[in-house]
């Protein structure tokens, strides 16, 4: 909550508005602010500037709130609304929207990069050229000490025997060398002897431009200065002695403008190698900001296709890095969604593995059209279940029931099965359908002695419905494929192989397996058996042989 104060010093700005669009004017704004600040002691209560003019009949209401609407681009329909509250709101709204302004990476790479390389490669090439411009200075220094040096040994003698003539001649001499701008010798009491200048001959020497302070270095004293002409110069100066008299002094001055001018060059160079430099990284940036980008956008991309349910959508990705790695993961996940959701769509949870790899292995086919396949039917049935669940509650039936179905369920399955449907107590079972399998009739007899087996064990548990369980099976040419309308299909089989097994279960008791001639035919001697008398069948004319499974399968 804000205080007092932080209000109160608001409310002269708020006055300004009004009175820069001519709603009130300067007399009336101080008047108000002084009857603001006298209830705000008496009360301790703060009095919104706008209502305060309104109230004191400066200004109606629809004035003040026109002026704040236009004036701060908000909508504001009366002064009882919070009005600071709405100037502050549109702020960090403007605000957001520019801190989430969408940025490439390939413009953030970009950006990164050049300050990268601004920021390390100006820095240290600009101190290396200012160290090489002290080390170039320091050796001028050290060539002129030498010039100054052999300056002064000869001009000794010359200058005790007053030798002006020879003097000059040194002085031409000494400036002959590449670099020297100047040199003057002067007597004790600082009149020049010789100079490169010969007007200046006799005259005093002029050092009123030299500073108090200069450096020296080996008896030399030295500092930087400038000619009237503009040249920068190292100026240099060393007493003239001999033999511990000191005979005048020598001045030579050594142009430094040639360290400038390699400074010059250098600093060109430098600003043109980090330019090139950094366009070559801004280069780098943009093709390694799109070659991230791109592969992101495409991952963008499947996830809202997978979003939408497009599971099979691929992204493609060829790219042997992590980015490529993640593209084929991701095409790894479509595919297992894919798997699920047609395992749960189109088979239920029973479907086996084999099922769903030659469902991915043929999406386009038409696996799913009717076809003609010999397969091997298994049909299983509770012996008394209508007396039992017309005797027990519900709840109780369905509990013993999925007891019953879960077991089965699993076995068909462990034996690569394919379960068609629940049909009330009932299971109908296929086995070398969808999926082909050579030897599908001893798989279902194998899945039915194991179902048997496992029910007459678990029923010692107190559910006697699972050792009551008749199993008949039977095999031959069946049709399948899906079956349904447009708004609901159902994968499943049919035909005269399906309605015979379905038939002779009637001839199955509790606990008993019971199989066709065909079934029989084709295991020989791998089961032990008892023939059943021939018996009709419904909807078929004459008998059929049956027989009874004594001994189960290992």
């Amino acid at each position: 909550m804000r205080s007092m104060r932080e209000q109160h010093n608001k409310r002269p700005l708020f006055g300004k508005i009004l009175t820069q669009k001519g709603i009130i004017t300067d007399n009336q704004l101080a008047g108000a602010l002084r009857i603001q600040k006298e209830r705000l002691f008496l009360y301790g209560e703060p009095v919104y500037l706008g209502q305060l003019i309104v109230e004191l009949g400066f200004a109606s209401e629809q004035e003040v709130v026109n002026a704040v609407s236009e004036h701060y681009k908000i909508s504001v329909s009366s002064l009882s609304e919070n009005i600071e509250e709405l100037i502050e709101k549109k702020s960090r709204t403007a605000l957001k929207r520019i801190t989430n302004v969408r940025i490439p990476i390939w413009i953030q790479l970009s950006v990164a990069m050049t300050a990268i390389i601004i920021l390390t490669v100006s820095p240290f090439s600009f101190l290396i050229l200012s160290q090489q411009k002290q080390e170039l200075y320091e050796q001028t220094v050290n060539t002129g000490i030498i010039s100054l040096n052999y300056f002064t040994y000869n001009a000794r003698i010359l200058l005790v025997e007053d030798n002006i003539s020879g003097l000059n001649s040194l002085i031409k001499e000494v400036v002959s060398v590449k670099g020297l701008v100047f040199a003057i010798i002067t007597d004790n009491r600082k009149i020049i002897k010789a100079h490169t200048d010969i007007s200046k001959i006799d005259l005093p020497l002029d050092t009123r431009h030299y500073p108090n302070n200069v450096n020296s270095k080996e008896n030399v004293s030295y500092f930087t200065g400038m000619t009237p002409s503009g040249e920068h110069v190292l100026h240099l100066s060393r007493p003239i002695t001999f033999q511990g008299r000191k005979l005048g002094q020598a001045y030579v001055g050594v142009s430094i403008d040639f360290i400038n001018r390699l400074t010059r060059e250098k600093a060109i160079f430098i600003i043109i190698s980090t330019s090139v430099i950094t366009l070559f990284g801004i280069l780098v940036s943009v093709i390694l900001g799109l070659r991230l980008s791109m592969p992101v956008g495409e991952l963008a991309e499947a996830t809202r296709e997978i979003g939408r349910g497009n599971y099979l959508y691929k992204v493609n990705m060829r790219r042997n890095d992590e980015l490529g790695d993640l593209g084929r993961a991701f095409d790894k996940m479509g595919r297992e969604l894919w798997s699920k959701m047609l395992m749960e769509k189109s088979f239920g949870k029973y479907v086996g593995s084999e099922v769903l790899r030659m469902i991915m292995a043929n999406l386009e086919n038409t696996w799913l059209k009717g076809t003609r396949t010999e397969a091997t039917i298994i049909f299983s049935d509770i012996r008394g279940f209508t007396a039992f669940s017309e005797a027990n509650e519900p709840e109780e039936v369905v509990d013993r029931i999925n007891q019953y179905f879960d077991i089965a369920a699993s076995v068909i399955h462990e034996h690569g099965g394919f379960i068609d449907k629940f049909i009330g107590d009932a299971v109908l079972a296929v086995f070398g359908a969808p999926v082909y399998r050579q030897n599908h009739i001893e798989c279902a007899v194998k899945a039915a002695s194991d179902m048997q087996k496992k029910l007459k064990s678990a029923s010692r548990n107190g559910n006697h419905l699972l050792a009551a369980i008749g199993i008949s099976i039977h095999s031959g040419i069946l049709v399948s494929g899906n079956i349904g309308s447009s708004e609901r299909m159902e994968y499943t089989v049919i035909g005269d192989t399906v309605n015979m097994a379905s038939r002779m279960n009637g001839f199955a008791g509790p606990g008993e397996i019971i199989i066709s001639k065909t079934i029989y035919e084709h295991m020989g001697g791998k089961i032990e058996t008892e023939p059943l008398p021939p018996r009709p069948v419904k909807g078929k004319t004459g008998t059929y042989e049956f027989f009874r499974v004594l001994r189960h399968l290992n």
